[in-house]
């Protein structure tokens, strides 16, 4: 059973250009013979998500974007896609709670949520991603909505020598071991959501700046494509590994 055939909205990872996202986006149209449309985020704007009303403000466009999307979806809902920070910020979008003054309702227009490289977790989370975690838990809404949870793991010994020099950091603070799996920046365990259909992806790494071969890169989207759809899936704790 492949995931549903509608319009897909891409929300991007902090401070990772649109043009980054090019090759991702046209695959996925290809893969789904549907609209593929990825929010525009630049820099500055990622600069200030340590504020709560920057998310609201990107949160805000991923609202109007949805809403259009769904009007022109067979199935009337959206699929997203969100890569690091981006499949935080779609969970809270999910949530019918307020978030600063608004309540975007995101389950509303979208039945499927797939998440890239996505921090969930963290010993060292930042005060918001910390109020997703909190707030949302796990899969809050996995009775309306598939979640997948896709993470990297990469052999740094193949890796950049920018994911040699910051996984071992960025691992510690995540889960407390350096020598953790990972994606170079984002370790397995803290990719993959609780109550999420958990996706593991050897040799995969978090952006282009940290191994050639990325979530975003043609072949790998179709390896995550092909793996996220529900007959494939497990709910086994480590998750399906290709």
């Amino acid at each position: 059973m492949p995931l549903p055939r509608q319009p897909i909205l891409l929300l991007g990872g902090f401070l990772i250009s649109a043009e980054a996202y090019a090759p991702m986006v046209a695959r996925l149209q290809q893969l789904s013979g549907q609209p593929v449309q990825l929010v525009a985020v630049g820099k500055p704007e990622w600069l200030l998500t340590v504020f709560a009303f920057a998310w609201a403000r990107i949160l805000d466009r991923v609202a109007a974007a949805a809403a259009e999307l769904a009007q022109q979806s067979p199935t009337g809902r959206v699929t997203l896609i969100g890569h690091s920070s981006g499949g935080i910020m779609l969970r809270l979008f999910l949530d019918h709670a307020p978030f600063q003054g608004r309540s975007y309702d995101g389950k509303a227009l979208a039945d499927t949520l797939v998440m890239l490289g996505s921090p969930h977790t963290a010993l060292k989370a930042t005060v918001l991603r910390e109020l997703v975690q909190q707030r949302l838990p796990g899969s809050p809404f996995a009775d309306r909505v598939q979640y997948v949870s896709v993470a990297g793991d990469l052999d740094l010994a193949t890796a950049s020598p920018l994911a040699q020099r910051l996984a071992p950091t960025a691992y510690r603070n995540s889960t407390g071991d350096a020598a953790d799996r990972g994606d170079g920046l984002v370790p397995v365990a803290s990719a993959l959501l609780a109550g999420s259909t958990p996706l593991v992806l050897a040799g995969v790494a978090h952006g282009g700046a940290f191994g050639p071969c990325w979530y975003g890169s043609p072949e790998v989207v179709e390896r995550w494509w092909e793996l996220a759809q529900p007959a494939a899936s497990s709910s086994s704790a480590s998750g399906t590994k290709l």
